[in-house]
C-alpha cells in the first residue's frame, strides 16, 4: 500500500460538505420510452455537463466510487459518491475551483494514495423527471436520462436510461413502481453507473466463493479480500461522519476479518496470526464507542417520538448531551484513521490478501469451522435456566463466530450451512437487541444525572421499564431460537 499524504488524511468534515442517502433503481430503455402519467408532479427539464475525475487506472471507479464536477445552470458543485452498505452516499461541495477540494480528496485517501486525479470523461445529460407522491408524500422520483458521452473534444457515445430513486417511500413501493415501468417497456439494466457505461469498464463484481474442492488457503484469501475491500469501501464514510451505517459496516468489516484469522489460525504462522489480530482488535475497540453511541442515539430518537412535547424536550435534552459525546468520539477515531499504525494495517491486510502466510495442514475448511460450533453448542448446554445479562452476551459472541466460520465453509456444507447461518443471524440479532436494551438502560440512569427534576425521574423510570421488557421479550424467544439452531448445526456438522 502506497504511503498517504498525511496532509490529505487529516482532513476532517469541512462545514461546506452536505451528503444525504442515496437509493436507487435502474432502468434501460429503448430510444421510444416516454414516461407514463403517474401521480405526483412532472419536474421541469434539466440539463447536467458533469466532468468526472478519477486515477489513470480508474481506482476510484473499481472502487464503485464516483467523483465529478457538476455544471447546471451556472451552478457549479463537486459531488462525491462512495459506498453505503449496498447503497450509495452523495457527498456535495459548492465550490467553483479547477481541481477536486482537498475535503473530499482527504476521504478518498486509501484509495489515493499519491495517485493524482485528471479529468476522464465528460457527460452532457438531458434529463426529465417525475415527482411521485402518495397523497402528499413524495415517495420517488424518476427521471429519464438521454446521455451523451464526451472525451477529447468528440462524443463518443450515446445512450438512455430511467432510475427510480427513493425518497419517503419504502422498497415494497420501488419495487411496484418498477414493475409498472417494465409493463410500458422499460427492462433490465446492467447495473452500471454512467460513468462505466460511458467508459465501456465492466461493472465490478466480487470474486466468487472458491468450489468446495479448492485449496483451503484460496478459501482464506477469497475471505480476506472480501472484508478488505468491505473495510476500505466504507472508510471515506467513516473518516466523513455523517451517516452512521458507513461507520457500522466498517466496523463488521473488522469482526469479520477476526473471526476470519480465528478460524484459520491452525493454517497460520502463529506470531503472524497473533500479531494481525491483536491489530483489527485495536481497530474494534476503537470504532466501538462510536457505534454503541450510534444505536443509542437512534434509540432514543425514536423513543422520543412516543412521548408528550413536554417529555419529549426533556429527552432532547439528553439525545443532545449523546450528539455531544459522538462529536468527540468521531474526532478521536478520526485521528487515529490518519495515524500510522493504522496505514499499516491496511498494508498488512492487503499483503494478507495475496499471501497469506500458511503453514502445511492436512486440514479443510469445514473441519476449520468445526470447533466455532462446538464452542457455542457447549456454552448454550452449560446455561443456567435464567442465564445472567453477561452469559447471554458471550453467547451473542460466540454465536457471531460460528456464523462467520460458517460463512467461509459455505461452499463445502451447501444448504445445511446456508440455514445454520440464518438462524445464527437470527440468534445474534435477537441477543443483540438485549444487549443493546442493557446500554440503553444505562444510559437512561445517566439521564438522571443530567437532569434532576421530577418530571425527569418519571420519564427515566418509564424508559426503565421499557428496557426490562424489552430483555423479558428476547429472553422467552432464546430457548425456540437456540433449539433451531442447535438442530441446523448438527445437520451441518454432525
Amino acid at each position: 500500500m502506497t504511503q498517504p499524504d498525511t496532509h490529505l488524511a487529516r482532513c476532517g468534515r469541512s462545514s461546506s460538505i452536505s451528503s444525504q442517502f442515496e437509493r436507487e433503481l435502474k432502468l434501460a430503455v429503448a430510444p421510444n420510452f416516454h414516461l407514463p402519467r403517474l401521480p405526483g408532479t412532472p419536474l421541469p427539464r434539466r440539463q447536467l455537463i458533469s466532468t468526472y475525475y478519477d486515477t489513470a487506472a480508474y481506482d476510484l471507479a473499481h472502487a464503485r466510487i464516483t467523483l465529478r464536477h457538476r455544471i447546471e445552470r451556472g451552478k457549479r458543485v463537486w459531488q462525491l459518491k462512495i459506498p453505503l452498505g449496498d447503497d450509495r452516499q452523495e457527498v456535495e461541495v459548492a465550490g467553483n475551483q479547477a481541481d477536486p477540494p482537498a475535503s473530499l480528496r482527504g476521504l478518498l485517501i486509501l484509495h489515493l494514495g499519491h495517485r493524482k486525479l485528471v479529468p476522464v470523461v465528460t457527460l452532457r445529460v438531458w434529463r426529465r423527471g417525475f415527482l411521485v407522491r402518495h397523497g402528499r408524500i413524495p415517495v420517488a422520483e424518476i427521471a429519464l436520462d438521454t446521455v451523451s458521452v464526451d472525451k477529447n473534444g468528440g462524443i463518443i457515445q450515446r445512450f438512455r436510461e430511467l432510475e427510480i430513486e427513493q425518497r419517503q417511500g419504502d422498497e415494497a413501493f420501488l419495487r411496484s413502481l418498477e414493475q409498472q415501468l417494465r409493463e410500458l417497456g422499460a427492462s433490465d439494466h446492467d447495473g452500471r453507473p454512467k460513468l462505466f457505461r460511458a467508459l465501456s469498464l465492466p461493472a465490478p463484481t466480487p470474486p466468487r466463493q472458491p468450489e468446495a474442492e479448492a485449496p483451503v488457503v484460496d478459501s482464506l484469501k477469497w475471505a480476506l479480500a472480501q472484508h478488505v475491500g468491505w473495510l476500505v469501501a466504507h472508510d471515506p464514510g467513516t473518516r466523513l461522519g455523517t451517516e452512521p451505517e458507513s461507520l457500522h459496516q466498517m466496523r463488521v468489516a473488522t469482526r469479520r476479518l477476526r473471526a476470519v484469522l480465528r478460524t484459520t489460525q491452525p493454517i497460520l504462522l502463529p506470531a503472524w496470526a497473533t500479531s494481525l489480530q491483536q491489530e483489527l482488535d485495536w481497530l474494534s475497540e476503537l470504532l466501538g464507542p462510536a457505534r454503541d453511541l450510534d444505536v443509542q442515539i437512534a434509540y432514543f430518537t425514536e423513543e422520543s417520538a412516543e412521548l408528550d412535547a413536554r417529555d419529549r424536550k426533556l429527552l432532547a435534552q439528553f439525545i443532545a448531551h449523546l450528539r455531544t459525546q459522538r462529536a468527540a468520539v468521531q474526532q478521536m477515531v478520526l485521528s487515529e484513521l490518519t495515524s500510522a499504525r493504522y496505514f499499516e494495517l491496511l498494508r498488512r491486510l492487503q499483503q494478507a490478501m495475496q499471501t497469506p502466510p500458511i503453514v502445511e495442514s492436512p486440514l479443510t475448511v469445514p473441519e476449520l469451522a468445526t470447533p466455532a460450533f462446538k464452542k457455542l453448542r457447549k456454552a448454550i448446554s452449560r446455561l443456567a435456566p435464567s442465564p445472567s445479562d453477561a452469559a447471554l452476551h458471550k453467547i451473542r459472541i460466540k454465536t457471531k463466530r460460528a456464523r462467520y466460520a460458517a460463512e467461509l465453509a459455505r461452499s463445502s456444507l451447501g444448504k445445511p450451512a446456508g440455514r445454520f447461518i440464518t438462524s445464527a443471524r437470527a440468534v445474534q440479532d435477537a441477543l443483540g437487541v438485549h444487549q443493546d436494551a442493557i446500554q440503553a438502560e444505562h444510559h437512561v440512569r445517566l439521564f438522571l444525572k443530567y437532569s434532576t427534576s421530577v418530571r425527569a425521574g418519571f420519564v427515566a423510570g418509564r424508559m426503565v421499564e421499557r428496557q426490562k421488557q424489552r430483555r423479558k421479550l428476547v429472553r422467552q424467544e432464546m430457548k425456540p431460537l437456540f433449539k433451531t439452531l442447535l438442530k441446523r448445526g448438527k445437520k451441518a456438522w454432525g
